[in-house]
């Protein structure tokens, strides 16, 4: 009997990581394991795909065990969270007891540039860093796969406001190059190395975008895109960041999210790999793509209709 492989996160909004990553997998033909915190409509929509759900949570024993027994291959992946660190070895732990053969973690671009003695000012990639390291010092056959910026967790919820109201990018980006990638490529990305992870243990990969430009560049294809003009307007982190407060998110969330402002303002971003197109044979999505996918979200006339 196949065993199933474990995807955690995967009752993400669709178009997530974990929701897009069992999509692919369940198309290939493999066995999915979804691990969902809640029991609701996406819990039971994964089911109709033919996944296997179990209800849990990252942080708690039993429901790790519960995830995991039977399971040889496991996704993690986690938003961004306080308790990110405690997650990450909770899963871990359970996962070597259970003898995982390969741990494939999502982590993130801005680790590359860390170290013992560099840090940055978001807890989040504390967090995040401290976590690659457990788990390297576990001794479970690990692949790390560390994104640039998400196209949809970044230019679609923090843009899409702007221009569809005044046909403005407005970000404190500063003239800061940056090479957001489509969620799709990542979990392309991730459902390969799923599907035979063996030649990768031990690996980190790298995933950014087909390109590195500065806003005022990826305004122009939005333009193109959208069939009118878009200007971007760079703007003080400070209020930036006062702004997503009152919108009601986590201070944790807004703290790393000023802070990606800041390191992309300081050229941070600028970074590129071909590691999305050597590992799936295909080029990532452009920001141009993307924007002419996601169309509605950045037309007025078409949200109000």
């Amino acid at each position: 009997m196949e065993h199933p492989i474990l995807v955690t996160g995967a009752a993400g909004r669709v178009g997530a990581v974990g929701r897009t990553v069992t999509e692919l997998l369940l198309k290939q033909g493999k066995a999915v394991r979804a691990m969902v915190r809640n029991e609701d409509e996406r819990a039971q929509a994964l089911r109709d795909m033919g996944t296997e759900v179990v209800v849990g949570d990252l942080l708690d024993l039993d429901s790790m065990h519960r995830a995991i027994a039977g399971c040889e291959t496991m996704y993690f992946g986690m938003s961004v969270s306080d308790t990110y660190l405690a997650a990450t070895v909770n899963a871990a732990a359970v996962a070597k007891h259970h003898g995982v053969k390969a741990f494939i973690n999502m982590s993130q671009m801005t680790l590359s540039q860390m170290s013992i003695t560099e840090t940055t000012a978001s807890p989040q990639h504390k967090l995040q860093w401290l976590a690659e390291q457990a788990l390297n010092w576990s001794g479970l056959p690990v692949v790390h796969v560390r994104p640039t910026m998400m196209l949809e967790g970044s230019l679609l919820i923090l843009t899409s406001d702007s221009v569809r109201e005044s046909n403005q990018i407005r970000l404190p980006f500063g003239e800061g190059k940056t090479s957001p990638i489509a969620v799709e490529d990542v979990a392309r990305v991730v459902a390969t190395l799923l599907e035979n992870p063996q030649p990768h243990i031990g690996k980190i990969y790298h995933l950014t975008g087909p390109q590195s430009e500065n806003m005022h560049f990826y305004a122009q294809e939005y333009s193109k895109a959208l069939g009118r003009t878009i200007t971007y307007q760079d703007i003080p982190v400070e209020p930036w960041r006062e702004a997503l407060l009152a919108r009601g998110l986590p201070a944790h969330l807004v703290h790393h999210l000023a802070t990606m402002a800041d390191l992309h303002r300081a050229g941070r971003y600028d970074r590129m790999s071909d590691d999305v197109l050597t590992l799936t044979g295909q080029v990532p999505l452009s920001v141009q793509e993307f924007v002419r996918k996601n169309v509605v979200a950045f037309t007025a006339s078409a949200r109000a209709a």
